[in-house]
């Protein structure tokens, strides 16, 4: 994200509250050069400025010129961040680099409350002044007809008091100002336009959330997008990632766990507030794996359904949950009422591993909606009803799988004597218990990213369970490619089913590092993204330069994993030796880095040793050969 992504005029109240840090930067000539450089300051004041010595009378110069830059080029507030936010200025004036960063990770905060212009507070003062005189003037008017009325004593107690009361050019006392004081709001709203923060100018771009009591921001264009789009504190969260963050993890409704000012986000979404991409269904992607020019910037979402039919979905969507939400409520009133055949803590569970025989495999609560209906149980090579779940490994046509199927020791039927899993009413319209082919087949995938385990737009492989962005797959997968009739497999398909052909010999470790890189590109690719997998917290994908405090000062070469990748697409890399020396570079710099810190270094160990157990089966290593890392 770079501040294109960002209003003017939210960028420019960012540079009015940034003014005075910019101006205090020592030895400001390169910020002013570059300013000058593309037209943003005129050559006069550049002059004058740049012969200044004295550092009080610098800092001042330099302010004006900021002054003179909001004053006069307010249109080219997006040119003015995109050119001081150059990697040469960033290295050498740290306000900037932290300038960005507030602004990227949204830690930056827009008081609303700030006070007015002297200016504006003066003509306030002048208008209020002569409203309140003019009410006056109608209050004498108004007593003046009273005592005409009156008697003569009524009149001389009534001319007393008008004596007391102040003329228009005088202040008016403490009672008089109660009835003509009107309630002022530091945010003053146009005419027509309803007072919901949604609707604010300045959260055009974001949203304020909460889901329980955590709060965070909510970038719109992101949701659009199906990224991860709250952040708090710097952390980046998808929907459902914020509303586990939140404690409401349970619920699995995130449009309905996420509130903005007290309204829901699906609420928002529904009234056309914000905009969701489709999260329930996903379009295939179907073609050869590896398209000839794939480049990771160009990659965009899928082309979305027609209008009509996305408001239709949405609607169907949103009864679909509230559907799911009454049941799951009665659910929980069940289970807290009683503790029948103990559920030792799968209150709050809401995926079991479950067995029957040798089978092993995982069952989704929010999948569950019968024995035949709902795809709920994954297993390694595709998505199964419980009734095919025990039908594989039995030739039995009818078992009985709330029996036969178990998890922690004892028979599925627990979880549902316990209202944990809710069978579905018979007469039920929802997606999982829909027998048209297209919900059935809509159920064959992950609803989570297999790398980022993020939801939205996703392509999903015709041989595995798993689905993907466009962007997280490796290689990208090219809109090109999209709605061709011919299968598509993932990287982890295509390097199950090839490797038998590709490697009929084994290899000795040193012999795999000296293959080049460009006829090895699927196992570098396959590797690449186990990692990603595994690494749920995004420890190791990002640049720790950005986020970590001192972390230069430690590590004199760092190295993540979307820098490895764009290595890799970008055909940086000679040989295998190559790449595994950066990937283990690594791990390196976690250790030393982490020397005092067992969790983080030890979440390094395990995905080094992931690593290194993967790369001799890919490259069908022989096992006898001494491990990577003691080669190197």
């Amino acid at each position: 994200m770079d501040p294109l992504h960002f209003t003017d005029e939210g960028l420019l109240r960012f540079f009015r509250c940034s003014k005075t840090e910019m101006s205090c930067m020592e030895q400001p000539h390169t910020f002013l050069n570059q300013l000058r450089d593309h037209h943003l300051i005129p050559e006069e004041m550049y002059k004058k400025l740049i012969p200044m010595r004295s550092k009080e009378l610098r800092e001042k110069g330099v302010y004006q010129v900021l002054d003179w830059v909001e004053a006069e080029r307010p249109d080219s507030i997006k040119v003015f961040w995109n050119c001081v936010f150059r990697d040469h200025l960033l290295q050498q004036y740290p306000t900037l680099c932290l300038l960005r960063n507030r602004l990227l990770d949204g830690s930056f905060t827009f008081y609303e409350k700030l006070p007015k212009k002297v200016e504006e507070e003066e003509e306030d003062k002048k208008q209020k002044a002569s409203a309140e005189a003019e009410e006056e003037e109608e209050e004498e008017e108004k007593e003046e007809e009273k005592t005409r009325r009156k008697n003569s004593k009524q009149k001389e107690r009534s001319e007393s008091a008008e004596e007391e009361q102040p003329s228009t050019s005088t202040q008016s006392n403490p009672s008089q100002k109660r009835k003509v004081q009107r309630p002022t709001h530091c945010l003053r709203f146009r005419k027509g336009e309803k007072d919901d923060i949604w609707n604010w100018p300045i959260y055009k771009t974001q949203l304020p959330v909460t889901c329980g009591v955590k709060e965070g921001t909510l970038i719109r264009n992101m949701l659009a997008k199906g990224e991860r789009c709250i952040v708090v504190q710097g952390h980046w969260f998808t929907p459902s990632g914020f509303e586990e963050f939140g404690g409401k993890k349970s619920s699995r409704k995130w449009k309905y766990s996420i509130r903005c000012s007290g309204t829901t986000l699906g609420e928002l979404i529904q009234e056309g507030h914000l905009t969701s991409p489709d999260f329930k269904r996903r379009k295939s992607a179907q073609r050869a794996l590896f398209p000839s020019n794939q480049s990771r910037g160009s990659i965009t979402q899928s082309e979305e359904d027609d209008d009509d039919d996305e408001e239709d979905e949405v609607e169907e969507e949103a009864e679909q949950e509230r559907e799911e939400g009454e049941r799951e409520e009665q659910a929980n009133t069940a289970e807290g009422g009683s503790d029948k055949g103990g559920s030792h803590g799968a209150v709050k569970k809401s995926v079991f591993k479950v067995t029957y025989g040798d089978i092993n495999g995982t069952l989704h609560k929010h999948r569950f909606a019968s024995g035949s209906c709902g795809k709920s149980i994954r297993t390694e090579l595709r998505w199964m009803t419980p009734v095919e779940f025990v039908t594989v490994g039995s030739a039995l046509e009818d078992p009985s799988w709330k029996k036969d199927i178990q998890w922690d020791g004892k028979s599925l039927s627990l979880l549902i004597e316990s209202k944990i899993l809710v069978i579905h009413s018979l007469l039920c319209k929802c997606n999982l218990c829909s027998s048209t082919a297209n919900d059935r087949h809509d159920q064959d995938n992950d609803d989570d990213c297999f790398i980022c385990r993020s939801q939205g737009s996703l392509i999903c492989c015709d041989e595995c369970p798993r689905s993907f962005h466009q962007r997280c797959h490796l290689p990208n997968v090219d809109d090109a490619i999209m709605g061709d009739d011919c299968p598509w497999m993932c990287t982890f398909c295509v390097q199950r089913t090839s490797q038998s052909w590709r490697y009929p010999k084994q290899m000795t470790y040193q012999e795999a590092l000296t293959c080049r890189i460009s006829d090895h590109l699927l196992e570098c690719q396959y590797l690449l993204l186990c990692l990603y997998h595994v690494d749920e917290d995004h420890i190791f994908v990002k640049d720790p330069c950005i986020n970590v405090r001192n972390y230069t000062s430690v590590i004199k070469t760092p190295i993540w994993l979307d820098r490895v990748v764009e290595k890799l697409q970008q055909n940086l890399y000679q040989t295998v030796q190559h790449f595994v020396s950066d990937v283990l570079l690594i791990f390196t710099n976690c250790a030393t880095f982490n020397r005092d810190n067992a969790e983080f270094h030890g979440m390094g160990e395990r995905l080094k040793d992931l690593f290194e157990r993967e790369f001799k089966s890919t490259f069908s290593i022989q096992l006898q050969h001494p491990t990577a890392s003691n080669s190197q």
